[in-house]
């Protein structure tokens, strides 16, 4: 399994290696409380924005994870970041999560497309047997958007991590596997060229 950082390129948005570089435009669209409400990470300052781009790089260099920043194609304007993470190439399995977008672009078909860039590549060109995603028992929007491109809920993971304020995290996970592919990226192409029409 490959996983040297490259760039993704959609007609919409492009994902490039995630680095120090995008700090400050990713700051400039990442401070909206509701981004990081229920989430794991807070991003109040350009600090925490650095540190969280410094954890995702480290993640990187671990091997766990392959951070990307999300950049509007016409304009070349920073949107957001995603990444691979919890990789696992013994058993060809990796997670799609950190996922965020500014408010702007949300409901735009940029996640959208996204995911089917991260997807296609997983599975056609990483040769993975399944990918995951996961969120907050309480983050509907996500819970939604996941079942929406086609993935599967397995189950919740109860009192899985603990918030920033110290209380429990409730994780409920979803799965694409190899099999489902062919038809998930059918949904997600027909999905992608409705918003671009």
């Amino acid at each position: 399994m490959n996983l040297d950082p490259l760039v993704l390129e959609g007609s919409v948005i492009r994902l490039e290696p995630l680095g120090l570089q995008h700090v400050d435009a990713l700051y400039a669209v990442g401070t909206d409380p509701s981004l990081w409400a229920l989430t794991l990470n807070r991003v109040n300052a350009r600090a925490d924005m650095e540190s969280y781009v410094a954890q995702a790089l480290a993640d990187q260099r671990d091997g766990t994870a392959l951070p990307f920043a999300t950049v509007e194609r016409t304009t070349g304007r920073v949107i957001g970041s995603t990444r691979y993470m919890n990789i696992s190439p013994a058993h060809l399995r990796v997670e799609i999560g950190s996922t965020w977008i500014s408010p702007p672009w949300q409901r735009t078909g940029v996640n959208t497309e996204a995911k089917l860039l991260m997807l296609s590549h997983a599975f056609d060109t990483l040769g993975c047997r399944r990918v995951e995603l996961k969120t907050s028992a309480l983050n509907m929007r996500s819970r939604t958007a996941m079942v929406r491109i086609g993935a599967v809920e397995e189950g919740t993971l109860r009192r899985h991590m603990v918030n920033p304020d110290g209380s429990a995290r409730d994780s409920v996970y979803y799965s694409i596997i190899d099999s489902e592919w062919p038809s998930v990226r059918q949904r997600l192409a027909g999905m992608v060229a409705k918003y671009a029409s």
